[in-house]
């Protein structure tokens, strides 16, 4: 059975005065996501309507390459004690294309 790629939508609400360093931090994380082996893009959006609303568009070869992302010391370092701290709400969706 052949792999199958995952993408994620992650919907990111920054916190009020918080988003300037969360900006600071987006072109570190973008490039060394792209990076890795197994991912095959990463697109960050701002809402138009909404500054405070960021939008993460990824995709990764399969699940495994999905957890190293997760794992690897840029996520670790940048999102999950840096990022995670200055959102008011985070909403995570991993899909498939049909």
């Amino acid at each position: 059975m052949k792999k199958q790629s995952i993408h994620v939508f992650a919907k990111w609400q920054v916190a009020v005065g918080e988003l300037d360093k969360v900006l600071a931090y987006l072109p570190q994380l973008a490039e060394k996501s792209r990076a890795e082996a197994g991912n095959l893009y990463y697109k960050v959006y701002q809402d138009n309507a909404d500054p405070d609303m960021l939008l993460l568009n990824e995709a990764y070869r399969d699940e495994e390459a999905l957890n190293a992302h997760r794992n690897s010391a840029h996520y670790q370092e940048i999102v999950v004690t840096k990022v995670l701290p200055l959102l008011k709400g985070r909403e995570v969706s991993l899909t498939h294309e049909l």
